[in-house]
């Protein structure tokens, strides 16, 4: 793999870990919406990552499940992914049906967003 593409898919996920870290914040200051969609942005730019090194190609979707299953993840991690990936679009458009309970459910999208991005990091 040439250098150019290797640092940019550490750049990726260097990216993703800092998306990890805005999510925290937001969550811990009561920003669910904010937070649930760094969660998102958190794992699509991990699985680009991982994307980018198996394949030195940038797949652009924020389908985090098609992201997962383009780098061949376990079934818990796709599972995990399909939790995470509808905060893309309820977190960001009012035109879409909401979920109501976003505070119920930001632990386990966190702990979710943890363990995928945990799974990549050993990948890479």
């Amino acid at each position: 793999m040439n250098k150019t593409l290797k640092k940019e898919f550490e750049i990726w996920f260097d990216k993703a870990e800092e998306d990890l870290d805005t999510a925290k914040y937001n969550l811990s200051g009561g920003k669910i919406g904010a937070g649930l969609f760094f969660l998102q942005q958190s794992v699509e730019k991990a699985l680009k990552a991982l994307h980018m090194k198996k394949s030195n190609e940038l797949l652009k979707t924020h389908d985090l499940i098609l992201l997962s299953r383009k780098v061949n993840a376990p079934k818990n991690i796709i599972e995990m992914c399909r939790k995470i990936s509808p905060a893309y679009s309820y977190t960001r458009y009012p035109d879409v049906e909401g979920v109501e309970n976003l505070e119920e459910i930001s632990d386990d999208l966190l702990e979710c967003s943890e363990k995928v991005l945990k799974w990549i990091k050993e990948q890479l």
